[in-house]
This record gives C-alpha cells, sequence and structure tokens, in this order.
C-alpha cells in the first residue's frame, strides 16, 4: 500500500538518506542546464537573499511607453564603440545592455548581429531611421538607474510585465527562505556508490538551486525530508519519491513565466533530476494580461500543489502496476505497437524491462518504466520528449 513516510529521529535519521531507485522514471535536465551555466554571482544561498536581490533592482526602475520616433540614437562621445539612447523624460542617455540591444534591433526589424559589427556611428544611423520608420510607433522601456541609467529591455506598448520579485515572493509564501524552515528546499544530492539520496547537505555557490542574472530568475526546491512510499521495488525496497517543482521567470522578456511540479527519486551533485514522474507544467508569456493570470493561476497552482496531498499520485502508481495489459509475448508487441511504437523501439522497451525487473513487462507501469528508459537514451530532444509523452499518456490511462 502506498503511503507517506514520516521519518523520525529514532526510525529513519535524515543524516542516513534514502536508498533510491533511479533507473525508473525520467531524467529532467532542466535544473543541471541552468547549474552548469550560472556564475558565482548569479547564485543564491536562500530565498531572502535572492528575493531582496530582484526586489532591489526593481525599486531602482522605471518603466515607460514612448514614441519610437522621439528616441534618439546617439554615438558615445567616450566609447567609439558605444551607443547610448536619449528617451523623452530623461535627462541624461540611456545605455543599453547586451539584451536590449538585441531587443531594440528586433523591434525596428535590423539584424542585431549585424548591427554590433558595425562602428557605434554607422550602426546608430541604421538604428534611428528604424525608429523613425517603426510602424508601431510605441515602446515600453525599462530602465535602471544606478550611477548610470541602464536601458534594460525594449517591449512593445502591451508588454505585460512579471517582476522577478513577485515569482519569489510568491515561492516564498510556501518555502520561507528555502533552506529549510518549511518543508520546502534546497535538493540533497545521490551518492552514486550506495544509491542513497541524502537530503541534508549544505547550501553552498556549488549546492544551491537558487540562481537569477541581470535577464531572469530561476528556482529549483524540494521536499525530500518526507519521502512517498509508491509501491515496492523488485526487491522488495520500498519505491521512494519526493515532491519537487521548479519556476522561472524574465521581467525584461527573455522568456515566459512558468513553474513545472512532479515527483522524484532523487537529485545527483550537477542537479539533474532522476526517476521523475507525474510531470506537470504551466507557462504565462508576458502578454497584457500577464500579470493578472499569474495572480489567478500561477501563483494559487504553486500554492496548491505545495500544500495538496500526494494521494492521487500514489493511487495512480498502484493502479498502474495493478492493471495487467499483457501476460504473453505477442501480447506485449501487439500492446506496444497499437500505442505507435516501432518495432525496433517495442523490442528495446521489452528488452529494459526484462533486464532492469527481471521479467517482462506485464502491467502498465512496467511498459511506462521500459518507455522512459528508452527515452533518456534518446540524444534528440524531440524523440525523448516524444517517448516521454507517450509514457505519461499510457499512465494517466490506468487511472
Amino acid at each position: 500500500m502506498a503511503t507517506l513516510l514520516s521519518p523520525t529521529p529514532a526510525s529513519r535519521p535524515a543524516s542516513a538518506g534514502y536508498k533510491v531507485d533511479i533507473s525508473r522514471g525520467e531524467r529532467i535536465g532542466r535544473v543541471s542546464s541552468e547549474w552548469f551555466s550560472r556564475p558565482d554571482d548569479e547564485r543564491f544561498l536562500s530565498l531572502t537573499e535572492l528575493h531582496a536581490a530582484v526586489q532591489a533592482r526593481a525599486e531602482r526602475a522605471t518603466t515607460r511607453t514612448v514614441e519610437t520616433r522621439e528616441v534618439r540614437v546617439e554615438a558615445s562621445r567616450d566609447n567609439a564603440e558605444r551607443l547610448a539612447l536619449i528617451v523623452p523624460g530623461r535627462d541624461q542617455p540611456v545605455t543599453p545592455t547586451h539584451w536590449s540591444f538585441g531587443q531594440l534591433a528586433s523591434l525596428i526589424g535590423a539584424p542585431a548581429g549585424y548591427l554590433r559589427q558595425l562602428p557605434a556611428p554607422l550602426a546608430g544611423i541604421n538604428m534611428q531611421h528604424g525608429l523613425l520608420s517603426h510602424r508601431a510607433e510605441l515602446m515600453k522601456t525599462l530602465e535602471t538607474e544606478d550611477g548610470r541609467v541602464e536601458l534594460r529591455a525594449v517591449t512593445g506598448p502591451d508588454y505585460g510585465r512579471i517582476w522577478d520579485h513577485e515569482l519569489v515572493a510568491a515561492v516564498m509564501k510556501i518555502a520561507g527562505n528555502g533552506t529549510g524552515d518549511t518543508r520546502w528546499k534546497v535538493p540533497g544530492l545521490l551518492d552514486w556508490s550506495t544509491m542513497t539520496y541524502n537530503p541534508m547537505v549544505d547550501i553552498t555557490k556549488d549546492t544551491t538551486t537558487l540562481y537569477a542574472s541581470d535577464r531572469d530568475v530561476f528556482l529549483f526546491l524540494v521536499d525530500d525530508l518526507h519521502p512517498i512510499e509508491a509501491g515496492r521495488l523488485p526487491n522488495g525496497d520500498p519505491d521512494l519519491f519526493f515532491r519537487g517543482f521548479y519556476a522561472w521567470n524574465s521581467e525584461v522578456g527573455s522568456k515566459t513565466l512558468g513553474m513545472a511540479s512532479f515527483y522524484l527519486r532523487a537529485v545527483c551533485m550537477n542537479r539533474n533530476i532522476w526517476g521523475a514522474e507525474g510531470f506537470e507544467e504551466i507557462s504565462i508569456r508576458h502578454s497584457k494580461f500577464a500579470a493578472n493570470r499569474f495572480a489567478h493561476e500561477a501563483a494559487p497552482a504553486l500554492e496548491n500543489f505545495a500544500s495538496s496531498s500526494p494521494a492521487p499520485f500514489m493511487a495512480g502508481i498502484k493502479a498502474a502496476r495493478e492493471r495487467i495489459v499483457a501476460r504473453k509475448d505477442e501480447d506485449r508487441e501487439s500492446f506496444l505497437r497499437k500505442r505507435g511504437f516501432s518495432r525496433g523501439e517495442t523490442e528495446k522497451i521489452i528488452a529494459t524491462v526484462l533486464e532492469e525487473e527481471g521479467r517482462p513487462p506485464e502491467s502498465i507501469f512496467d511498459f511506462v518504466q521500459g518507455i522512459t528508459a528508452l527515452a533518456r537514451d534518446k540524444p534528440h530532444q524531440d524523440a525523448r520528449l516524444d517517448l516521454e509523452g507517450k509514457a505519461a499518456k499510457l499512465l494517466v490511462s490506468a487511472r
């Protein structure tokens, strides 16, 4: 029977960790990609620290909607390679960032890469022409004043900005500082030598999963001190899961706002998520009504996931384990071929389950594990996502 375990110092000290089987479920590399790409100054050790940083830059920011024909482009007198903008309402020049320069170029229909290769005066002439002839007529700017005025973003007038600090604040409502003052925290580490997941790991620049740059914010938290037992492994050990979610946003328009929730079996040192099941994702484009959608959809969805019972997930896993759909080899092949798998894929899925379970697939759960194992070996993302989508659909069918 699936149960939610509550470890106690006497029965299972957290430092002892939990034995997990990561050969099952999906591998999610999204957090690992963030971990690899973030320099130290984009890594934060608590949600409190992260929120203070993104809140401070928001307080120094000014947004305005201006007519494009009123914006003047000037080559810097101090730096022959730098451009500046004279924006209505500002006495001093506004310096575009690398990101906002690209946005401005896109707005006027010019190739940013080409403009960056031109001498500043020539690039300025081209950009000025584009602004004067821009048919949309209006643009929205995000400017930050910190010694000098920096243009952080240029968007269309209907851009619906959701501030990075708003997302972090929504997460803090359920996760506190993200370091263990609530059940949600920066994840621990998997010990590959023993296949034991240890939730109690010091939060450092190397282990943190709280990130922010000048153009985005990303965070990943887990509830890994309260394992969920959803059935048994072939050797009789409990099949343990933890709840987790990650969320992201860009107030300057480099990506949507979104969040993904799932159940996982472990997180390794480079922040790959292993053995994931029940993956769900929502995203919100920064369109005109984005702020309302965040308030009425995304933030409540996060709170609902944080406070909801894992019972439906456990019931789904239990149902998938119990629903036998094939007892003979011809039934196994027919089951997969009718669901769009090629002959080669069918053979690999059956062989994978036979190798890992010591018997051929029989239940819905067996087939799902074989499909996700096949997906992990796919080098191309589209093929991997297609297989994972089929596995998810099959798992849902068992409920």
